[in-house]
């Protein structure tokens, strides 16, 4: 039994963006980047259903970043805290 290909994500991209474009065949893809014909027809549908997730990416994570970034800053003081009172407790 063979083991499943994967693929990366900016080759799904690429081949699924040429499909797209319809210069070529789908069959014309599949000889081309040697992959079953059913495989470039999903990645060319999940293209088509997620491209909106391009534009929506930055915006989305800044929020997310700014909270993390946050967190951070907050798990920094406390360590601080915890690492000046063992200073202290152990006369340092």
């Amino acid at each position: 039994m063979q083991k499943k290909k994967k693929y990366p994500p900016a080759f799904k991209g690429r081949v699924a963006l040429e499909a797209l474009k319809e210069e070529k065949t789908i069959a014309q893809l599949s000889s081309k980047y040697e992959i079953h014909s059913n495989l470039i027809s999903k990645w060319k549908k999940l293209l088509k259903e997620n491209i909106v997730l391009v534009f929506q990416g930055k915006n989305n994570s800044e929020p997310e970043a700014a909270r993390q970034v946050d967190n951070l800053y907050k798990e920094i003081g406390r360590l601080q805290v915890q690492n000046e009172w063992l200073k202290k407790k152990l006369g340092l």
